[in-house]
């Protein structure tokens, strides 16, 4: 039966923040447990960040519905909800998406390394829960390496921004102690996000809000920031100091007669004012498209507006440097899957490999054993020299085939593993034959081995 490496993934490439929410897996613990009841999945990974739910699994022919059953089941949704939502990739493709993961490539905010982090925790988990094995530890302990190291020549990492921190920035450099200020953030999609994620960055405390109080809340538990109902934001803007607006509304939310009293009560120490204190100004920054800021506040005294456009402007010469980093990380990545591909081909010797050193192992010991008593041998350095002999002659008599075989099935021949499990006698060959099949899929031993023949 061919095994296949899956990944299942739920992120902001298709769905807002307020719908990735609730695909989100509560209790992660359990959910590994659960999938391996109910999935039929060998080895499982789960990443869970703001911006995604993913999860990287060796599975056999009809484990992606069992998958999603048992998903839908952990998080109360209805089985429809994945069809809008889900992307699906395998073998080779899930290999590539987990590159891009790992270099930064598939990030909100290109290059960011919060992501390479979050994937180490998450194979660290899996390793503590034994929910990953052989190929998943080795899939993920390659793919960290490799998206490291293209960070690193590359420079995908150094100097980036975004909408998000770049309208962060501006509100800086024009608000002075923005920590003692009151931020308004309004809208919850995937602008909001990178805005959330750069005010939390910074220690400022802001208000969130959005069309519904439950995608607010949903989103501050996610980024942080305290939900205020978007009834009571509408009917003034009163106590706020900067506003970063970013909706897809068709029309205006924040107009000249909301802002002009806003700014009148706060410099008349109103009930709304923040503590009556005289307010010297508010910046608002539009990130909307289209905009939903009136342009008319912009000729009140004491506002400074900008907007998206401006915003997109002072990031642009940023982001076409970074592109062409992108162009040479996708070019990386090309490369990587293949060397990535073969190290998961070369798993499916291994059991042979471990069956074959230990089976010859044991009889190397026992031969030992017998020679020992027969030359009635009692010195321990004299008997660690004849161990140590007896090791190295066996390991030069196996490596070489053993190193063939590996070979083999970095190349996928299948043929050769099949035939060197019905040689050895592993699993009458039968095993050898499946795991040859899963050229990119895993078994459930530790990854690391102690034959000292192996290659990494």
């Amino acid at each position: 039966m061919r095994q296949r490496i899956i990944n299942a993934r739920v992120t902001f490439h298709n769905s807002p923040i307020h719908v990735l929410e609730r695909f989100a897996i509560r209790d992660v613990g359990d959910a590994y447990e659960q999938f391996r009841l109910h999935s039929d999945l060998d080895e499982c990974v789960i990443i869970q960040t703001c911006n995604r739910v993913e999860l990287f699994a060796r599975t056999g022919p009809g484990g992606t519905e069992r998958l999603k059953r048992t998903w839908a089941s952990l998080t109360g949704l209805d089985e429809v909800a994945f069809d809008e939502n889900l992307e699906m990739s395998e073998d080779d493709e899930a290999l590539r998406h987990l590159l891009k993961l790992t270099s930064g490539l598939d990030s909100m905010v290109l290059g960011e390394e919060q992501i390479l982090g979050q994937i180490k925790s998450s194979i660290a988990e899996a390793r503590k829960t034994r929910s990953s094995g052989r190929y998943l530890n080795t899939i993920f302990d390659k793919a960290i390496r490799i998206g490291t190291r293209i960070r690193s020549s590359t420079g995908i990492g150094r100097g980036g921004i975004s909408v998000g921190s770049m309208a962060v920035r501006l509100a800086e450099e024009n608000i002075d102690d923005m920590k003692s200020k009151r931020i308004l953030l309004i809208g919850t999609g995937e602008v909001s996000t990178l805005v959330a994620k750069s005010l939390l960055r910074r220690g400022y405390a802001f208000d969130v809000t959005s069309r519904t109080l439950g995608r607010a809340r949903a989103f501050c538990e996610s980024l942080g920031g305290s939900p205020v109902r978007f009834e009571e934001v509408l009917s003034g803007f009163t106590g706020y100091d900067a506003m970063f607006v970013a909706t897809t509304a068709p029309y205006s939310l924040v107009t000249f007669e909301k802002i002009s009293q806003a700014i009148s009560a706060g410099r008349t120490g109103g009930s709304n004012g923040q503590d009556g204190h005289l307010r010297r100004g508010m910046m608002i920054l539009d990130l909307s498209n289209p905009r939903t800021v009136d342009e008319r506040v912009a000729t009140l005294p004491g506002v400074k507006l900008m907007n998206l456009d401006q915003i997109s402007e002072m990031v642009e010469k940023n982001l076409t440097a970074r592109a062409g980093k992108a162009r040479a990380i996708e070019d990386a990545i090309k490369e990587e899957v293949g060397v990535l591909e073969a190290s998961v081909r070369r798993l499916a010797a291994e059991p042979i490999a471990e069956h074959v050193f230990k089976k010859i192992d044991a009889l190397r010991e026992k031969e030992l054993q017998k020679a020992v008593r027969a030359l009635d041998e009692t010195d321990p350095e004299r008997i660690s020299i004849i161990d140590s002999l007896t090791r190295e002659i066996v390991e030069s008599i196996v490596s070489p085939p053993i190193n063939n075989l590996r070979k083999a099935s970095e190349r996928g021949d299948s043929g050769v593993i099949a035939l060197a499990g019905r040689l050895f006698d592993y699993g009458g060959g039968n095993d050898g034959e499946a795991d040859a099949d899963a050229s990119t899929s895993a078994g459930a031993s530790d990854p690391d081995s102690n034959d000292p023949s192996s290659n990494d």
